[in-house]
């Protein structure tokens, strides 16, 4: 038991300047089992509590004990920004955590070598499959990307999942089946799994981990690198999820602000108009403004669909709508201000052409379909 605590007390002096914070978390981590679980089970079941309150909170915050009308703009971006800084943040601590320590108990070299098989093809398929069932937005599919990614899950295979995530779940899937029909929610299926896996097979096969900022790749304890797979005790993982969560949080904040910042200015804003008058029927162009218009606003494939429908009706063609819902909630601008954070300049370039050059297909595929 001196053991353990002595090993606990030097690793956490070795803790770069600056993490007060993080120091004081690490201090207080138990060293015997039993408190390690119950730590850990507390700390879980206070993160959903956080989690679930999070929109009431600031629903009572701004409606109730500031009384600002909800309808207003300013109020509706105000509320947008903290409830969405909230929920990111905490998906950023929960996935970064609970990664980093699960990779603890296995090292990048071997995560890769199970993963071999899987490389291409096979694995791409299974990371979108698993994007499908996770209704995240784009910003909130950024933490699990960088989680993967630190474990050691191929780049083109995490790419994958980063597309399919916000692009093809559950929620757009119902949403499209009862506004219009099987045969429009089946090839918006088909097309989004299709972006996600061939846009992750090329990345993946152009070696683009080169272009993946360095501190995504780094395990580290106590301000050192190590070898995740060199026999550390429970309280030592602990540490390392606590520091990883620090870290990344240090590093992306600034990224996170802004890019929640620019979703919460825009978040609203309904270019009806503009949509019927250069996007509409007989422009051949439409699928192109569309996209452009789609990538700097923010929502998921539910906060979108209204905003489909309402076009729709208006009689836009089917093909430019959802090219439109797709660059909005695969290629939003805040999501490219995060992922820059953790890719360098050439691979997120590389991300938005190859994701935006299949979304204009599909576009364009779906107005000669449905033509």
């Amino acid at each position: 038991m001196h053991d353990d605590r002595e090993r606990h007390t030097s690793a956490t002096l070795s803790i770069d300047g600056g993490a007060e914070p993080v120091s004081l978390v690490i201090d207080r981590i138990p060293t015997t089992r039993r408190g390690q679980v119950v730590t850990l089970v507390g700390a879980a079941l206070g993160w959903v509590a956080l989690y679930v309150l999070n929109e009431h909170l600031w629903d009572w915050v701004l409606y109730g004990a500031f009384g600002l009308d909800p309808e207003e703009r300013i109020t509706e971006t105000t509320h947008f920004f903290l409830y969405d800084t909230a929920k990111i943040t905490l998906l950023l601590v929960g996935i970064i955590f609970i990664v980093t320590v699960l990779r603890s108990y296995m090292s990048v070299e071997r995560t890769r070598a199970l993963l071999g098989g899987k490389r291409e093809g096979i694995g791409n398929v299974m990371a979108a499959g698993l994007g499908v069932i996770t209704p995240f937005c784009s910003c909130s599919a950024v933490p699990a990307f960088i989680g993967f990614v630190a474990a050691g899950v191929p780049l083109g295979v995490t790419m994958s999942f980063l597309i399919a995530s916000p692009l093809v779940n559950e929620i757009a899937i119902g949403m499209l089946l009862s506004l219009f029909g099987w045969q429009v929610t089946a090839i918006y299926i088909a097309a989004g799994l299709t972006i996600a896996i061939v846009a992750g097979w090329i990345l993946g096969r152009l070696g683009a981990e080169r272009w993946v900022e360095p501190f995504v790749f780094e395990t580290k304890l106590g301000g050192q690198a190590i070898d995740p797979a060199a026999g550390l005790h429970m309280d030592q993982r602990i540490q390392m999820g606590v520091e990883e969560v620090g870290t990344i949080l240090r590093k992306i904040w600034p990224y996170l602000l802004v890019g929640i910042g620019l979703g919460a200015v825009i978040h609203g804003w309904v270019p009806t108009d503009f949509f019927t008058t250069y996007a509409g029927p007989g422009n051949n162009l439409g699928v192109l403004i569309a996209v452009g218009i789609g990538i700097p606003l923010y929502s998921n494939a539910a906060g979108i669909m209204p905003m489909v429908q309402a076009l729709y009706e208006k009689g836009l063609p089917m093909g430019t709508l959802l090219a439109f819902m797709m660059a909005v909630v695969a290629l939003s601008l805040p999501e490219m201000v995060l992922l820059r954070r953790v890719l360098k300049p050439q691979l997120l370039a590389l991300f938005i052409a190859v994701v935006g050059l299949g979304i204009i297909a599909v576009g364009y595929l779906f107005n000669f379909l449905l033509a």
